[in-house]
């Protein structure tokens, strides 16, 4: 068995507090998906939290609202942007698709305020819809102590 680094965390299920206040920062969370062909694709998002769940929100016809589906695997990686040496990295799978009328418009609002200040999200294109995914966190790991 190899020798775990004292600065590892140890894979765990659930957030712990520490983890909990990273992503409550205004943090971009990289967020890794798998494209049809199998190569991967990774972008950088705003992320909310509901419970023990990650909230990921785009517009429909992005990458991200064409690929994902109930069950698709999500790899999200982030750094603490008061530590760079304390990171986080989960793997989960989204449990929920959410569209617009179900609260992907009113998501991107929410989002608007934690990561700008406003209460509205200013970028939306006309006509835009919006598509929440739900990602339930099945390994936490990470580097840094909390």
């Amino acid at each position: 068995m190899a020798l775990q680094h004292p600065n590892m965390a140890v894979a765990h299920r659930q957030l712990t507090a520490k983890e909990r206040q990273i992503l409550e920062k205004q943090v971009l969370v990289h967020i890794g998906i798998v494209l049809p062909d199998g190569t991967p694709h990774v972008s950088a998002m705003w992320v909310d939290l509901d419970g023990e769940d990650i909230i990921l929100n785009t517009a429909e016809g992005r990458t991200k609202a064409n690929v994902l589906r109930l069950g698709s695997p999500v790899a999200l990686s982030v750094l603490d942007p008061e530590n760079p040496y304390r990171n986080l990295g989960l793997r989960g799978r989204v449990v929920e698709v959410i569209s617009e009328e179900r609260g992907a418009g009113a998501g991107i609002n929410r989002l608007a305020k934690k990561y700008l200040g406003v209460e509205e999200y200013p970028y939306r294109a006309p006509g835009e819809r919006r598509v929440q995914f739900r990602v339930r966190p099945e390994v936490v790991s990470g580097w840094g102590k909390d």
